[in-house]
């Protein structure tokens, strides 16, 4: 059985993104040789992405254009199969991409279907409905060390009360940090 698992940075204060679509730049404060190499060892231990449908646009506009300096992680992100969940998308053209309208029910049958791990990169509102359908195996985390003062929370009143087991910390020299957990009874 596949695991599902979550992977996200974040501020101090649970931001995902700024104010607005893929204001990211905060994830620039983490990124560096560590956060690269362990987002290789995510993607080569990975046999799905999953996306929510404003995440998916966004990562198939950026690596489909990727520049060569993005090298291994553009090839892992160019190749591997993707899904988006998506109740209006008609087509999906970035390689490999297939559309699930219900979300929580297909992803919880894509589950069972293979042995390598599904990731969940971003996707606020896919990630909020799996959350409730206690589909994730694994929360990573990479905590930025930033205070952003507003933005888009990734985590919302209203989740399912789910203890967590810490797995692994992993401090960065860029001043972030990499959490893992798994709900308990998971692990």
């Amino acid at each position: 059985m596949r695991k599902l698992i979550m992977w996200n940075v974040i501020t101090q204060e649970g931001f995902f993104e700024g104010t607005k679509n893929w204001d990211l730049s905060f994830h620039g404060l983490v990124w560096g040789k560590e956060l690269e190499e362990f987002s290789l060892v995510q993607l080569r231990s990975a046999d799905m992405l999953v996306f929510g449908s404003t995440t998916y646009k966004g990562m198939a506009d950026y690596w489909t254009n990727a520049k060569e300096e993005e090298g291994e992680v553009a090839k892992f992100m160019n190749t591997i199969p993707k899904v988006v969940c998506s109740s209006t998308l008609v087509t999906a053209d970035w390689n490999n991409t297939a559309i699930v309208k219900d979300a929580v029910s297909e992803i919880y049958k894509l589950k069972k279907d293979g042995n390598g791990n599904m990731f969940v990169f971003g996707s606020g509102k896919l990630s909020e409905s799996l959350m409730k359908a206690e589909l994730f195996d694994e929360y990573r985390l990479c905590l930025a060390p930033v205070f952003l003062g507003n933005g888009r929370l990734l985590f919302h009143e209203g989740l399912p009360y789910q203890k967590l087991k810490l797995l692994e910390t992993n401090p960065l020299t860029t001043g972030g940090i990499i959490l893992r957990y798994a709900p308990i009874g998971k692990e």
